[in-house]
């Protein structure tokens, strides 16, 4: 029997099967049209004015080095400055479409010579990391060019000369590193300045005069300053309290400081790390340290501080590591044994272990009393 012929009730439901099995792909939506694909982007050209600069600033730089004992440089040949060692590449901040030398990178090279002129022409570099190397001489005038620097490091060279006044006009630095080095003269105040806004500074283990009585460090913006082995003249100002808002850490140990510690320090309460041992600071420890809330290490050992220990210092929250050792302190709270780490040896505690001898401490409590006055200084006898 043909189609045509079958009873009209059967070809109904046949339609009606039919039908059925057809309704989940008709609810199905169409599949969108697949995407054109992205042209892939070109890559920049390693030809440009730039790289020409860089390249003869590289060249420059390695016919200044007199050693390299990790051969770090020798690849540098050639005009492919982004495939030298150490030198990092990207497209400029002022033109997506160039290629750049963006950074330089040498740190632990144990690299012996100088940093010559040339080095101005890298006028793009955001980072200059040349730490634990062997470079001579000075920091050239021609880096006032490196408008985009935002971090460089020359700590452990063997640096010298005054600060490089350059520094100050740089408008992207943020990170300056110039420990372990032999930079002599005066620490110029604008590095400290609201223009600089350094975040960071390390100048440390140098030859640098500081002077505490223009209140110019009390001026900085930075959240770390660290000026350990240096001569710091004056004393510690109240005004020190001004660094509230950004100080985190501030390292003054070994620094000449003859002065009482203000009792406005207590405002710097996002600081973390206080040290300001061995100096010849006097008068008792300022209760208001207590109410530094973030601080997580005081160091202020091996100094001419006396009283007693404050408890609100040993009941800090975050309060990890507490030296108060090389002092002439009377007396301890109980609850200082539950810091971590702590050293209280040296004083003249009584009954407590490893302190100074009786005699010494009865030397010390025969001398005039210590007044502060209210600039921080102590005031003579």
């Amino acid at each position: 029997m043909t189609p045509l012929s079958e009873p009209r009730s059967k070809r109904t439901l046949r339609h009606l099967f039919l039908l059925c099995l057809l309704l989940p792909c008709l609810s199905q939506p169409l599949p969108a049209p697949s995407p054109s694909p992205t042209p892939p982007s070109l890559p920049l050209s390693p030809f440009n004015d730039r790289l020409d600069a860089a390249y003869i600033a590289l060249q420059a730089w390695k016919h200044a080095i007199t050693e390299d004992p990790k051969n770090m440089t020798a690849d540098w040949c050639g005009p492919f400055v982004c495939n030298y060692t150490g030198v990092f590449c990207a497209a400029a901040p002022d033109d997506p479409h160039i290629l750049t030398v963006a950074g330089v990178d040498l740190n632990h090279g144990r690299i012996a010579g100088f940093l010559p002129d040339h080095l101005g022409l890298l006028a793009d570099v955001a980072l200059l990391h040349l730490n634990s190397n062997r470079f001579h001489g000075t920091l050239p005038s021609s880096m006032q060019h490196m408008r985009l620097l935002y971090e460089l490091d020359v700590s452990n060279n063997l640096l010298s000369g005054a600060f490089p006044s350059f520094l100050t006009s740089l408008p992207s630095l943020k990170y300056l590193d110039l420990r372990f080095n032999h930079f002599d003269g005066q620490l110029p105040d604008a590095v400290f300045g609201r223009q600089l806004s350094l975040d960071a500074l390390f100048a440390n283990n140098n030859r640098f005069n500081v002077s505490l009585s223009s209140q110019s460090l009390t001026n900085s913006t930075a959240s770390v300053i660290v000026l350990a082995n240096t001569q710091l003249a004056g004393c510690l100002p109240p005004s020190i309290g001004d660094m509230a808002d950004t100080l985190v850490e501030l390292i003054l140990l070994n620094a000449s400081i003859s002065s009482c510690i203000p009792p406005e320090i207590g405002k710097l309460k996002k600081l973390r790390v206080l040290d300001l041992s061995r100096n010849d600071l006097a008068g008792e420890l300022p209760e208001s340290i207590g109410d530094m809330e973030s601080l997580e290490v005081l160091n202020v050992g091996y100094n001419m501080l006396s009283g007693v220990v404050p408890e609100s210092i040993c009941m800090l929250p975050k309060l990890k590591n507490l030296t108060v050792a090389g002092n002439y302190f009377c007396g301890e709270p109980v609850t200082c044994l539950h810091v971590p780490l702590r050293d209280d040896r040296m004083n003249c505690i009584p009954d407590w272990p490893h302190q100074r001898s009786h005699e010494e401490c009865i030397a010390f409590e025969h001398r005039p009393p210590v007044h502060c006055g209210a600039d921080g200084c102590i005031l003579p006898p």
